[in-house]
């Protein structure tokens, strides 16, 4: 399977004075502001970091279930949280905090198989960061 996605990200101004937009094709995102506040500070829109977060913790969530399926687990519930720490002008880490609902599996189980998702998942593959991950069953 091959496909492409597109974003578009338009700036005015300075860096720390300026304001941007991201826009998707799908049009999720449309116009989104973000800007130094958003990023930095607590200013209403998004930042990449978010972002990264959101795409990262989406990937794995979804080939989680990917891989459960293979396993027979059809029937689960499972969030995913991610924690994108930014530090001295970079992406250091990443924490996955996974919570899963699913009938007769064992805890062992489940943080292999999530341990599996986050290796082949393919945001994982793309960061260039340290990833962690905690498992936790309801």
């Amino acid at each position: 399977m091959k496909f492409t996605r597109k974003a578009k990200a338009n700036w005015n101004g300075s860096g720390k004075a300026g304001k941007g937009t991201l826009t998707t094709d799908s049009s999720i995102l449309n116009n989104t502001p973000y800007s130094f506040h958003t990023r930095f500070e607590d200013g209403k829109g998004t930042n990449p970091e978010e972002l990264i977060g959101a795409a990262l913790s989406g990937c794995f969530t979804m080939q989680l279930s990917f891989l459960m399926d293979e396993k027979g687990f059809t029937e689960k519930d499972l969030t995913t949280e991610a924690t994108v720490t930014f530090e001295d002008g970079s992406v250091s880490k990443i924490h996955l905090d996974l919570t899963g609902s699913l009938k007769e599996i064992d805890l062992k189980t489940f943080e292999e198989i999530a341990a599996k998702a986050k290796e082949v998942c393919p945001i994982s593959k793309l960061l260039n960061t340290t990833l962690t991950l905690s498992v936790s069953l309801k």
